[in-house]
């Protein structure tokens, strides 16, 4: 698969996120499709029907949320990519209840494509980072 055609596959992929047209993925993702994340250990995805429930879910948190990936280097069967994830708070995530805040966050990964489709993604954020900006985490206590 040449170079453009893996941009333009990650290009369609945010673009279905987004826009929460997730009957798109079937054309992107393989039916094997498997995500790993080192920020969400417990969360198991090894199906595209298993990543979309995942999307389905975290929209119910974020339902303005946003994806864009800033930069994209593709080699061989890979592609790694720099990302922000922009989102407002307004469902829970996880223990923690909607703060209404917004966050705006940086995220990193590597696909992996198969046959013209992401069939693999390995994918990692900082998630103290997204807590505080939701609220989520006390105040550091002043230095003295």
């Amino acid at each position: 698969m040449s170079t453009e055609r893996v941009h333009d596959l990650l290009r369609r992929f945010a673009e279905a996120m987004n826009s929460r047209q997730l009957e798109q993925l079937d054309e992107i993702l393989t039916d094997d499709f498997r995500r790993h994340c080192e920020a969400t250990p417990d969360v198991v995805i090894d199906s595209r029907e298993d990543f979309n429930e995942f999307l389905r879910t975290f929209t119910l948190a974020f339902p303005d949320n946003v994806q864009t990936f800033e930069q994209v280097v593709v080699e061989g069967d890979k592609a790694g990519f720099w990302a922000t994830y922009e989102g407002t708070q307004e469902g829970d995530l996880g223990p923690f209840p909607a703060s209404g805040r917004t966050t705006k966050f940086t995220f990193s990964g590597v696909a992996h494509i198969r046959e013209g489709r992401i069939a693999e993604l390995w994918v990692t954020w900082d998630n103290m980072t997204i807590l505080s900006q939701l609220g989520h985490l006390p105040s550091p206590e002043p230095a003295g």
